[in-house]
This record gives structure tokens, C-alpha cells and sequence, in this order.
């Protein structure tokens, strides 16, 4: 693959690294070419890359992964939903520890977010490959298809074919941006609907879950500690809204008894940071899509269509804050003479991580020195839904100002070396277990 000459993320990787970091098999120098390839694929000269799920950016990012995988000796497998799971077997037979994460990106999103995970838990088979070392159990490393869901405004889609957690009618339902249902998009990526409904899995064969994650905040860096644990995963909601209005000439209709679905949108929009705060001091919510219908600078806006994104770590405060901003929604519109649709698209449990597996990662942080820090992730993540049906745990590593589905995004190598002998130590533990 050609070097892109406008991204020297595999230089300034290696630029300040710390090769006493390399030992155990495990080698940052690997890391960094990888993440540097995988930042070619998609990549947008604003910087970043734009992989969306189902695309064939994603698709090519797996394929160069199935490649990794297999030269390390995994036998890999892939569902009707594009997840891709690689297997090595143990000592022993039975349910395999896992970790993973994602490939695919928001529109000029990072290089870290999603790739950091899987790398991680590749490198762990590396490690493993170049000491010679057998696990005890099997390991297997997940990539789930289109966890940022910026292609249907439903995040997730891998994950939740995997567990179960979609019906065939939401299926049927899911629109991407250019109109195209999942099925279309699942025949051109090489599937079918049927069999994304097949990839549902009995998950009764992994005992847990583990995946490395950037942070996505500040709390690591103000502690200055490169890696910390997840002591529970916000779930997130998300509210599909239409304000429907009429549209009209913009010079010729008076501003009396207009019906601008744009003007009561954003009447809606700026009251939303008012709600969060009633609820809870964790809940969140946010709108960073927005679409103009018929976008004309001289024709009053017909329609308005908005994503709210919706969290809390607390399932009933977030559910709450839902209410309340459908409420505000209706009672704008009302007063608008609006036509308001809405459709929630996405609603997700929030997961808390055990207390057991939180003391154990706690164990070999320690071992390399590093005080552990406990921090809840506001972020939805795969782990999420597998947290529903088996144990999961999470570590989270340092990113520069908290940076995160920006071409900005950041963190050292040193650190990113860091989480993967933390990860590293910890499933070695857990296989002896």
C-alpha cells in the first residue's frame, strides 16, 4: 500500500516511543505501522478517515486485518452481519476469552478509535506467537462491524446481530444516508438479510469479553496515568426527529402564520442543554446531525430532520431525560402549528462492569506501576451489548485533550504499548483462572 505523504502518523508514532516498553513479544513498532496502514484506508485530506460500516473502506480494513490474524494463527471466521471472529486455540477446550473492537469510523473520524482495540487484542496473539506461548484457554479476537453507526443512525449493527438485540422488523426498517434499506446494503457488501439474522450467536462459548478503548476524556491525562479502568458503560438512546412544516417563498410569504419546520427545530435545539441537568450529573444529550429540506436559500424550510443522541449511565435517569425532551419536542411543535415524527432508533442498557473484574484490572495496572483510575465511559461500545449476556471489562487509554471522532485524536504510542501489557497480564491471568 502507498505511503499518503499528508499523514505522518507512523513517524510522529515512533518519534518519542520508549523501546524499553518492548518485551513479552509484544512490539510498538508493529503497532505503529498498523495503525498507520489502516489510517490510509479512508483516508480524507482533512485529515482522519471516513470508514463507515458496510462500506468498502471497512471492508478493505478487514481484509488487511483477516490477513494479520491469519499470519499470527488464528482461524478466522466471519457472520451474515460482517463480524469477523479469529480463534486460537488453548490448552484446554471450552469458552474462549475474547477481546476486539471496531474498524469502522464517523465521517473524518480518528485513527485511534475502533483500530487501537483490535490491534490491542492482535498484539496479544503476537506476543504469544513470538515467546511461544500457549494459552490456557481459547482466545478469540472480535471485529464488529459498524459500531459508530453513522451509516443508519443505529449504532451498533454488528453487536447487536451477534446478540440478538435487533428484530427483524427494525431490520427491515433501517434507512442508510442515501436511502438504501440494510438488506441493499448487505447484498452489496456481500450478505443477506437472512443472514444477518443467522449471526446471532450462542454466546455461551466466550467467558468474557475485555476491549481497549481510548478514552474519549480528560480524567486519565489530568491523572496523568496512561491506561484506566471502566467501571460502567452509559447506554445510549437515539431520537429520530422530523419537524414538518410548509415551505414557501422566502420574499413573498410574510412572517405571520409561516410554518418554518427550521425556526421551531431550533427552538427545540436550544432549549435541549437545559434537560440533562434535571436528572442526573451524568446524562448527556447532544444533536450533531441535522438535515434542511429543501436546503434553498430563498424557500422557507418544509422539513427538518435532527438525531438526538441521548446517555446516562443510569438506565432510569436516561430514560427520564427521553421523556422529557419528547415532551419539549411536542410542546414546540404544537405551538408552532408543526408536524412532529419521531422514531427512537437506538435504546441500549447501560452496563455496569463487575467489581471482581475491576480489582483484577487493578492487579496488572499495578504490576506496571500505574495508580489505577476509575472512570465511567459516556460512550456506547460493543462491549456493551455483550454485557448483557456474559462478563465484560473495558480499559480505557490516554488520549491527548480528550479528543476523540476527530482527526485530532491522539495517544502516544508509549501509552497505547502501556494498555496492551495491561491487557496482556490480565487475560493471562484470567486463562489460569
Amino acid at each position: 500500500m502507498p505511503a499518503n505523504n499528508d499523514n505522518p502518523l507512523y513517524e510522529e508514532l515512533l518519534n518519542d516511543y520508549d523501546d524499553r516498553l518492548d518485551h513479552s513479544g509484544i512490539r510498538g513498532e508493529r503497532i505503529a505501522r498498523r495503525l498507520f496502514e489502516l489510517s490510509q484506508i479512508g483516508f480524507v485530506q482533512v485529515g482522519g478517515v471516513k470508514r463507515p460500516g458496510y462500506s468498502n473502506e471497512e471492508k478493505e480494513a478487514k481484509e488487511l486485518v483477516k490477513k494479520w490474524l491469519s499470519e499470527a494463527g488464528l482461524a478466522i471466521r466471519e457472520d451474515g452481519a460482517g463480524n469477523l471472529m479469529a480463534r486460537l486455540e488453548g490448552k484446554t477446550e471450552g469458552a474462549a476469552i475474547a477481546s476486539g473492537s471496531h474498524l469502522d469510523s464517523v465521517p473524518s473520524g480518528g485513527n485511534f478509535d475502533g483500530p487501537l482495540g483490535v490491534l490491542s487484542a492482535l498484539e496479544v496473539a503476537e506476543s504469544w506467537k513470538e515467546s511461544g506461548y500457549v494459552p490456557d484457554k481459547p482466545y478469540e479476537v472480535i471485529i464488529f462491524s459498524d459500531e459508530e453507526g453513522s451509516r443508519f443512525n443505529s449504532g451498533l449493527t454488528g453487536s447487536r446481530a451477534m446478540t440478538g438485540a435487533i428484530s427483524r422488523q427494525e431490520m427491515e426498517q433501517l434507512r442508510d444516508y442515501n436511502g438504501e434499506t440494510l438488506e441493499q446494503v448487505l447484498q452489496k457488501y456481500g450478505s443477506t438479510l437472512d443472514a444477518y439474522e443467522e449471526a446471532k450467536r450462542d454466546l455461551s462459548d466466550l467467558e468474557l469479553f475485555v476491549e481497549v478503548h481510548i478514552e474519549q476524556g480528560k480524567k486519565l491525562e489530568k491523572a496523568e496515568q496512561p491506561v484506566g479502568i471502566v467501571n460502567g458503560i452509559a447506554g445510549p438512546a437515539w431520537l429520530e426527529m422530523e419537524f414538518i412544516g410548509e415551505a414557501g417563498h422566502a420574499g413573498n410569504t410574510p412572517m405571520i402564520g409561516r410554518r418554518d419546520s427550521l425556526v421551531t427545530a431550533a427552538e427545540f435545539l436550544q432549549s435541549i442543554p437545559d434537560f440533562p441537568k434535571t436528572v442526573s450529573d451524568t446524562a448527556v444529550a447532544t444533536v450533531g446531525k441535522l438535515e434542511v429540506f429543501p436546503n434553498g436559500a430563498n424557500v422557507i424550510p418544509e422539513k427538518v430532520k435532527l438525531l438526538v443522541d441521548i446517555r446516562d449511565i443510569i438506565e432510569e435517569t436516561r430514560d427520564r431525560l427521553i421523556d422529557l425532551l419528547i415532551e419539549q419536542a411536542e410542546k414546540v411543535a404544537a405551538k408552532n402549528d408543526i408536524l412532529l415524527n419521531i422514531k427512537l432508533n437506538t435504546k441500549i442498557q447501560p452496563v455496569p462492569i463487575v467489581e471482581d473484574l475491576q480489582k483484577q484490572l487493578a492487579a496488572s495496572l499495578e504490576k506496571y506501576g500505574i495508580t489505577p483510575q476509575y472512570i465511567p465511559s459516556g460512550a456506547g461500545h460493543d462491549a456493551m451489548n455483550l454485557g448483557r449476556y456474559l462478563p465484560v471489562a473495558m480499559l480505557f487509554v490516554r488520549s491527548k485533550d480528550g479528543i476523540s471522532h476527530n482527526p485530532k485524536e491522539w495517544s502516544s504510542l508509549n501509552d497505547c504499548v502501556m494498555g496492551i501489557h495491561v491487557l496482556k497480564d490480565f487475560i493471562e491471568n484470567k486463562m489460569k483462572q
